[in-house]
This record gives structure tokens, sequence and C-alpha cells, in this order.
């Protein structure tokens, strides 16, 4: 299970949401995510809000898409009452906990309940994550079916020594099985991967990522290993029973990740994301990018963040409490925030500073006097890319990949 939920104000209990939720609506694009707490077994390191079946205290997976597509109808009732636009959705993710748990016509299910909410557009970006030991072909060609358009298999690694140290369950074998089922269902694939774990070399690191490549997916994620606390990870690392992830093995693990996948053709567009394009076809995730550039979205199931115009909630984590929320015809959000435009500003420049198109720097000069001296010395360092400058964008050079959370430091001091 997750960490703490933030802090925040008391959520409504009908949901209602201020006035500036809606504020320049029609000019931001809408969104859902759509958690999925289950797992069949929980990851050594694995922070996110999902259960195992002894965890679920009362709460039904079998009912589980009913339950979510009460807060469809929920959501449906909120954003008419605040007197925002219907906009159709432009993106939808599944993810969890293990998506997959559920029967492929459950997810199919949800689906179809967001579309006759709000509606689906035509070139929508439809994802789901999955386990690759829960997916065969029939299981992909009944999403595809029902709308669906993209998987996301969870590698992580494919050095049994790792998974083992991550306790990752799935059978190594299983991912280039899933990957190619899901290209015979018509479905664009991405894999996830880890590194940083506690005795993974750089070599068995390179393996990983060579081994995801030899799969042809159209998209790859590499995420650095953090250790979060309260996880067994981090309990093993406090024994001594494995040592912490060293800071300089993880930049070298970059390093080598995004040559190897430049060379096979994949394209950067966020630190930790790379995209093939072929035949004129961009295969960056959309949903991602939304986050990213500050859209609106709802999250749907326990846990899940919401987000519309600088106002965040975020529901209650247990699935039994989310459900006898809605059960009562509440809303199951535990609290809210309502971002000051001070804030907005400052997430912006967090945000927008990861991704390929950069970050403005007329924008970085609202919210620093110093921004034009910082810049000039981003680029001594080699931390941006000066012909971006020029036109006016903050664009990371590789080094300053490694070290973007420390220019946001500076601009925001």
């Amino acid at each position: 299970m997750a960490g703490p939920l933030p802090i925040g104000e008391p959520a409504p209990s009908d949901g209602s949401l201020p006035a500036q939720a809606g504020e320049g609506a029609k000019h931001r694009s809408f969104h859902a995510y759509v958690h999925i707490p289950f797992c069949r077994v929980r990851c050594g390191y694995c922070d996110f809000n999902t259960y195992t079946a002894s965890e679920l205290d009362g709460a039904s997976q079998s009912e589980y898409a009913d339950v979510l597509i009460s807060e469809i109808a929920f959501s449906q009732g909120v954003l008419a009452r605040t007197g925002i636009e219907n906009r159709p959705l432009s993106t939808v993710f599944f993810g969890g906990g293990t998506p997959t748990q559920l029967p492929a016509s459950d997810l199919v299910k949800i689906l179809a309940s967001l579309d006759s909410a709000f509606g689906i557009s035509d070139a929508a970006e439809i994802t789901t994550e999955a386990n690759p030991d829960t997916v065969d072909l029939d299981y992909l060609q009944i999403l595809k079916a029902g709308g669906f358009t993209r998987v996301s298999f969870g590698m992580q690694s494919a050095v049994p020594s790792v998974l083992a140290t991550l306790e990752r369950t799935h059978n190594p074998a299983n991912v280039p099985a899933a990957i190619e089922a899901a290209k015979v269902a018509g479905l664009a694939t991405s894999v996830d991967l880890i590194y940083g774990a506690p005795g993974e070399t750089l070599e068995q690191w390179r393996e990983s990522v060579l081994a995801a490549l030899s799969m042809e997916p159209d998209h790859i994620s590499a995420y650095a290993l953090i250790v979060e606390p309260g996880t067994k990870l981090a309990r093993q690392i406090r024994s001594g029973d494995l040592d912490e992830p060293d800071e300089d093995l993880q930049a070298d693990k970059y390093e080598l990740a995004d040559e190897l996948l430049k060379d096979a053709g994949f394209k950067w567009y966020e630190v930790s994301n790379w995209s093939k394009e072929a035949a004129g076809v961009e295969n960056a995730s959309r949903h991602n990018l939304a986050y990213w550039q500050g859209q609106d979205w709802w999250g749907y199931g326990p846990g899940a963040h919401s987000h519309f115009g600088g106002v965040r909630w975020w529901n209650q984590k247990h699935p039994s409490v989310y459900s006898a929320a809605l059960t009562f015809g509440k809303s199951p959000a535990a609290g809210r925030e309502v971002l000051s435009e001070r804030t907005r500003l400052e997430e912006r420049i967090l945000l927008e500073i990861r991704i390929y198109e950069g970050l403005s720097i007329d924008l970085a000069k609202t919210v620093s006097e110093h921004a034009v001296g910082l810049i000039a010395g981003f680029i001594a360092d080699g931390l941006i890319e000066p012909g971006a400058a020029i036109n006016g964008q903050i664009r990371l050079t590789l080094k300053g990949r490694l070290l973007a959370d420390s220019l946001v430091r500076k601009l925001l001091d």
C-alpha cells in the first residue's frame, strides 16, 4: 500500500469544484486515469496504492468495474454542475496495480462507460498497463475490439537475479511473447524498465535494454529505482541485507540507456521516456504528456488523483472505503487543494523542463529575476542546448537531464 495521502483541505461530499476548475477549460484537453488497485503479489520496491487478495477487507474484485463506473457517473454530474463544457476524452490510461488482473471484458466495460459519459475522440490513445503473465492473444484481441490502442508491459529487467531482488514474479520469457501477441492484435506496445536495483551491474543493465530493444516495441520507459520509505526494499537496505542504490552508477546506466535507445532510432521526449518514430507515426505517450503539460484529468479509483484548472484532489486509498462513499452517493475524495497562481507557475517549471519541447524562457523569467543569468550559466555548463535557448526555449542536454531537478531548484530559489 502507498504512503500517506497528501495534506489538503477537506473535499466536499458532493464533489463540487470551485469556479477556478473550469476557467480556460476549453483551451485544455480532457483525459482519464483509471486505477485498478489489484496485484497477485506485492513487489518489495512498490509504493503504489495496490492490494493483494488478503488486504481487500471486504472489497470485491469481481464487482470493482461496477463500483468504478459509479464514479464515472458521479464525475459526469460534478462537471456538469460546475459548468465545465463537455469535452471528449483525448486519452485514457488504465494503471495499477495490475489492470489485467481483471477480465478483459471488465476493462472494456469501464472504457465504454467513459465513452457514454463524455465521448472519446476519434484519434484517442487508450492504454492499459499489463503484467506479461496475465495476458494472451485472446485477451488482447478483446481489448483491441473494445477500443484499446496501446498496452504497456512491466518488464523492469531481463536478468532473473535483478527481478528476484525487485521481487518481480513474472516469467521473463513471457515478455517477448506478450509483446508479439499485442502486435498481432493490432496494439501499440511499450515496455517499462527499472535501473539501479541493488547488485545490478552496468552490463546487466545493458542486457536488459538490449533485450527490450530486440522486441521492437514502439515506446520504452526507463526509471531509476527510488527507495520509498515503508517498503520492504527500504527495510532490507536499512538492515544491511541489500546495498543502497549508487547514484553515480545510476547516472552511468541512464547514459548507457540513452545511447542504446538513440542508436536504435528512439527519441527522448521526457527525461525517462523514449519513443520510436516510424512511417511518420509519433509513439510518445500522449497521456503522460498531458500530465507534464498541465491538462485536465479525472483519476478514477482508490487513491487516484485528479486535476482541473489548478484544482487537485485525491480519492480515499482503500477500495472498501472508496466503494462505501460511492454507495451512499458521496464523493470518494479524501482531500483537495486549490493551487495559487505562483504554485501553478512553479509546477509548470518543474514539469515542462523535463520534456523535449522544453520550457519557455519567458515563463522562467516570470518566476526568477535571475533567469537570464542562470540560463547563461546553464549553457556554459553544457546543461541546455544553445540553439534552443536562442529560440526562446530551455531544452535539456543529456547532462542536463541528469541534473534536471537541480536546474529547477536554481530557477525557483
